[in-house]
């Protein structure tokens, strides 16, 4: 079966993902894949299809397949995708998540350059908060335009004078955009 020994199937997941490394928290070798998707999706919080593109992106390796072809995923699996949602949740890009799942993998727990990757994260949250705060004010002008008197709402003749006054827009390279 392709379950059995476990110790060894870990070794060789390892060694696909580029980590020779086993460690407790990303292996768990104690342990052989018993969860099926289903289940990891339900013990993880992430969606079942979420755990099928966290695998074709490289954040988790692939689940081992049984003789009938089910994805079997292990702890450390669900601990992975637990990491990878609480990173998400945070809203931070997959290549954020990516890297500081290879700092995980490759740190040997002195190393601070997770730090760099929070600080870049932070720079991308104040830069939506501002443009957040200019959106609000934007809004709470446009709300203005209607008191909620007269016989027709203000606010879908403001959004046609706004929509007539703007011009349209080039088309520039867009700057990097923070997914």
């Amino acid at each position: 079966s392709v379950l059995a020994g476990c110790m060894w199937n870990v070794t060789v997941v390892h060694a696909i993902i580029g980590n020779l490394q086993v460690t407790l928290r990303s292996s768990m070798a104690e342990q052989s894949p018993h969860h099926r998707i289903g289940d990891a999706a339900r013990l993880s919080g992430v969606s079942a299809a979420n755990i099928r593109y966290y695998e074709k992106e490289g954040l988790l390796p692939p689940g081992v397949r049984g003789d009938n072809s089910y994805r079997f995923y292990s702890e450390s699996d669900l601990h992975r995708l637990r990491f990878i949602r609480l990173c998400r949740a945070m809203d931070m890009s997959l290549d954020e998540v990516r890297t500081l799942l290879a700092l995980d993998r490759h740190a040997g727990g002195t190393d601070h350059a997770a730090c760099a990757t929070l600080d870049e994260h932070l720079q991308h949250v104040r830069t939506r908060l501002a443009e957040l705060a200019t959106l609000e004010q934007e809004l709470l002008a446009l709300r203005a335009r209607c008191d909620g008197t007269g016989g027709q709402c203000q606010v879908i003749e403001a959004l046609h004078e706004r929509a007539d006054a703007e011009p349209v827009p080039t088309l520039a390279p867009l700057g990097r955009r923070h997914v």
